[in-house]
């Protein structure tokens, strides 16, 4: 994804006169290539075609839940949509000892 040097908006490419332009979508300025910044996000994919984005577990909130695996009774939590908009989200859950992660639906 492309960002304007200018407002901060998308930019997306566009024909003019037979050759490719970069237009800002919010304030309509044109870019040259040099100007545009381009953010990257490295993802982690996990089994069953769920990604996961790589999380700060420092900024993570901490519930009282038994862990499956080791027993212990507190995990970090986090939400994701995983199924489709209409249905709830999919509340994942790490152990704060062993590190497993679970989840369960609504």
């Amino acid at each position: 994804m492309k960002f304007c040097s200018k407002c901060g908006g998308i930019v997306v490419p566009k024909k003019d006169d037979g050759k490719i332009v970069w237009v800002c979508n919010s304030c309509g300025a044109l870019q040259e290539e040099g100007d545009i910044k381009k953010i990257t996000q490295k993802i982690k994919s996990e089994d069953k075609g769920i990604v996961l984005v790589e999380e700060n577990k420092e900024s993570l909130p901490i519930t009282e839940k038994e862990c499956p695996k080791c027993g212990h009774k507190h995990a970090y939590w986090w939400t994701q949509q995983t199924r489709a908009s209409d249905e709830p989200e999919t509340r994942f859950y790490r152990c704060v000892k062993c590190k497993y992660t679970w989840r369960e639906y609504s």
